[in-house]
């Protein structure tokens, strides 16, 4: 009876609040989290990092803080706090874990995860397929070309192989205009509701990671969102890429590498689009927010049950779980 029962989520991004949060992929990221949440039936809201460590998250049920830049410190109380690694895990701090009631990573090689003394549940990224679809836009009728993303402060190796190899590409993203000529930037802000088909019309869309995450296999949510609009997409190469994308999503080691593709006959050098949709299909049904929300609601169930029946922590202690 107890595990049935609606509960109150919290997601926490290290976003500030809109209009300046909107520029933020963590905050789309909780968005559909939220939705997803909200499909399953829970109550849900996105929180912004100034009142992510507020009197306010006392009241919640569930807290899930995405840990992206910066640190959340869990307050005591109501709340179960499960903590959710999708980006930067070098920032994540020995003694953080620990104090969540329970650990995701969205890696499966992340070579940090038994050091914390807590165990850590693998948990990816995901899409909405309700909007990354194929039926998104036709395909190819789109920029023949496509890199989605600010610089990051760096001009951004996949980009600047093709622009140097005379390859043309449709940016989107801050920053740009410190490395490429005004004309080349199509916009600083591609809006989350325009970007299913910008990526499903696209020819190649382009993708990369930080290097720490590509080799600790923080997949990019880039290829989720891409891959499940049947898409051709080239990345970086990155550890657990090939458990999940298969041979479907191109990947190149080197710049060389990486323009000798996008020259190559593409119905050579990508999988054709039956494979590309079958893909498209599995992202859909494997690793999608909904998916990824079941795992979460089940998680915080079984804390909460255990809690409830005074079975979890030592009296004023938290549960670990």
């Amino acid at each position: 009876m107890f595990g049935r029962k609606a509960m109150t989520w919290s997601v926490v991004v290290a976003a500030p609040r809109p209009p300046d949060g909107d520029l933020w992929g963590d905050t789309v990221f909780a968005r559909d989290l939220v939705a997803a949440l909200e499909r399953a039936g829970q109550h849900a809201k996105v929180v912004f990092r100034g009142g992510a460590e507020s009197q306010g998250r006392e009241s919640d049920d569930v807290v899930v803080v995405l840990r992206g830049l910066r640190r959340v410190v869990p307050r005591r109380g109501n709340a179960t706090w499960l903590l959710w690694v999708i980006s930067h895990p070098e920032l994540v701090e020995p003694d953080e874990p620990a104090q969540y009631d329970a650990v995701f990573a969205a890696s499966t090689q992340w070579s940090r995860a038994g050091e914390f003394g807590v165990p850590v549940t693998p948990l990816l990224q995901a899409t909405a397929p309700e909007r990354f679809t194929p039926a998104a836009a036709s395909p190819d009728t789109g920029p023949d070309l496509l890199f989605v993303g600010s610089t990051r402060g760096e001009y951004r190796p996949a980009v600047r192989a093709a622009v140097e190899a005379g390859i043309d590409v449709q940016v989107h993203g801050v920053g740009w205009e410190e490395f490429l000529p005004q004309e080349r930037i199509a916009g600083e802000f591609l809006d989350p509701a325009d970007l299913p088909a910008a990526y499903a019309s696209a020819g190649v869309v382009l993708n990369d990671h930080w290097p720490d995450m590509a080799r600790e296999g923080f997949l990019s949510n880039r290829l989720f969102d891409a891959a499940a609009t049947g898409t051709r997409v080239l990345s970086d190469p990155a550890a657990g890429m090939d458990e999940v994308f298969g041979d479907v999503v191109r990947t190149a080691g080197d710049a060389e590498e990486l323009v000798a593709i996008l020259r190559a006959d593409r119905e050579v050098a990508f999988a054709g689009r039956e494979e590309r949709r079958e893909l498209a299909d599995r992202i859909a049904r494997e690793h999608s927010f909904d998916a990824r929300a079941a795992v979460l609601i089940s998680r915080a169930r079984e804390l909460r049950g255990r809690r409830a029946e005074g079975t979890g922590a030592a009296k004023g202690g938290r549960s670990r779980g």
